[in-house]
């Protein structure tokens, strides 16, 4: 499975286009998680190459943070059981403010 295909990429705005918007406001259009992990990735923005923005959420051990991540870095990511990185089939674009980061 793709991590983000083409449809996907082309609803995420360009890097910096939703600067202006406060961290509430921004909207994940992507949701990625590791599983059989806590790690979580919500994507906001996309370069069109590799380089993404949005919110990380490691769990417990390292909190949340707004950042940039490496699209083909996650996708070579495995948890200690071997499984990689998906992308949350049934997750619908929404604001942070109502997502439980």
């Amino acid at each position: 499975m793709k991590l983000l295909t083409k449809e996907l990429a082309s609803k995420l705005p360009k890097l910096y286009e939703t600067e202006e918007l406060k961290g509430p406001d921004k909207v994940a259009i992507v949701k990625w998680f590791l599983p059989g992990t806590q790690w979580t990735w919500y994507v906001v923005e996309y370069d069109g190459e590799d380089t993404c923005f949005g919110l990380v959420d490691s769990g417990l051990d390292h909190g949340v943070e707004f950042g940039y991540f490496s699209l083909k870095e996650i996708s070579e990511l495995k948890s200690p059981w071997k499984l990689k990185v998906e992308r949350d089939l049934h997750w619908i674009p929404r604001k942070f403010d109502s997502i439980r980061a």
